[in-house]
């Protein structure tokens, strides 16, 4: 089973011919070349590579670049305007674009908090219809979630970060799992999968993070490892840990089998995105 991230970023430095809307925590830049070297340090055959939103908003060409430069390693997820009337021909033109094997709805950066908002309706109507799933960013606002999940039932959400909001740098907030039983409770829709990424950002120990099994594994058991996905949320991480302590501990622990382990960090990734990394 190949090793799949579930979230990774990649960015150039900020230059007129693709400035940057602002400022992410992180490395001045960090290229598709930087992304693979990682990836290869440690053994992870591909990736899921969202293209970044605040420094490129729903510009997705960097990402799309580095999966052309790299296209057996990346799969791309685009970013979409759910306020933007002609977004369903964005989504119909991006399904279009090789590579493509998701959109984003950053639900917290400006959109409708009403479930049924037209235009979240129509992105996540689209998106089913082209068979893309629909990453979501929500902490904070995982209520609207379910129900956006329950009133389209054919629209395969993917809940990003665990659906917890984690810190761009140390120390990790008190009570980082304090959202704990909303996000259990999106596993009763049967079309909504969670990315497990960025986990170990919110760990209080130093690594491996072993204080963080208890909450991940009630979130297993609550969506099983077919609807979870491992994945490090790099580069939004880099000051918290290296991209190899991202990658380890799912690797090392012994909380989970080796066929969850599979499933989890690669098995599940293939199912929900419709794609699957290649080398050479």
């Amino acid at each position: 089973m190949p090793i799949i991230d579930a979230q990774v970023h990649a960015y150039e430095r900020n230059h007129p011919g693709r400035p940057w809307a602002a400022v992410l925590h992180g490395p001045a830049e960090v290229t598709g070349e930087d992304m693979v070297a990682a990836m290869d340090a440690v053994g992870v055959d591909g990736a899921i590579l969202v293209s970044a939103f605040t420094m490129y908003q729903y510009d997705a060409s960097y990402a799309l670049s580095v999966r052309n430069q790299f296209p057996g390693r990346f799969g791309v997820v685009k970013p979409v305007n759910p306020n933007d009337p002609a977004v369903g021909e964005t989504i119909a033109d991006w399904k279009a674009t090789p590579g493509t094997v998701g959109i984003r709805i950053m639900l917290n950066r400006g959109a409708s908090e009403d479930p049924a908002d037209p235009g979240l309706t129509l992105v996540l109507k689209e998106a089913a219809r082209h068979g893309l799933p629909v990453n979501l960013l929500c902490w904070g606002r995982l209520g609207q979630a379910a129900q956006m999940a329950a009133r389209n039932p054919n629209t395969r959400i993917v809940i990003d970060h665990i659906g917890l909001q984690q810190p761009f740098e140390p120390p990790a907030p008190p009570n980082p799992f304090g959202d704990l039983p909303a996000v259990l409770a999106l596993a009763a829709q049967p079309n909504i999968v969670i990315k497990i990424s960025g986990a170990c950002t919110l760990s209080h120990e130093p690594y491996l993070y072993n204080d963080i099994w208890d909450p991940l594994c009630r979130i297993f058991d609550a969506f099983g490892f077919d609807r979870c996905l491992w994945g490090t949320d790099w580069t939004r991480a880099v000051e918290l840990l290296t991209y190899a302590q991202g990658v380890e501990p799912f690797r090392l622990t012994d909380r989970i089998s080796a066929s969850d382990r599979a499933m989890l960090m690669g098995g599940s990734h293939q199912r929900v995105y419709n794609w699957a990394p290649t080398k050479g």
